[in-house]
């Protein structure tokens, strides 16, 4: 299997992972310093530094209620990135959002998360 096929996988595996609230499968896809940064201010925004921390995010976001649509999975010659069209539904508050979450793939782990968001304000709105 080359680096591109390695990444395709673990980006696979990520969301599905994800999707299916998985946390112990996101803790082995991470290096234990992984970092995942998210814009706005909200609830889920700014800094979560460490595996454990990343994986309470994803927990938190979750728990949302969202629907992670994989709309692509995309691969470079050492990362990969996740192309997702989230939405969710709660109260009078609804979530739809394009997003792009660049993943840094270091030794198979991912090291490092950076998230695009189409719509900040959407995000700050629903992650109250």
């Amino acid at each position: 299997m080359d680096s591109y096929d390695e990444s395709y996988a673990l980006g696979r595996a990520f969301h599905e992972a994800l999707a299916a609230g998985d946390w112990d499968l996101i803790r082995s896809l991470l290096h234990d310093e992984a970092v995942w940064v998210l814009p706005g201010d909200n609830a889920v925004s700014g800094e979560a530094r460490g595996a454990d921390a990343v994986v309470e995010r994803a927990r938190t976001i979750a728990g949302y209620g969202l629907d992670f649509g994989l709309l692509h999975i995309l691969v470079s010659r050492d990362n990969m990135a996740l192309s997702l069209h989230n939405t969710a539904r709660r109260e009078d508050r609804v979530l739809d959002e394009y997003v792009i979450t660049v993943c840094a793939v270091h030794e198979g782990k991912i090291s490092d998360i950076e998230t695009y968001l189409s719509d900040v304000a959407m995000m700050d709105a629903f992650f109250v």
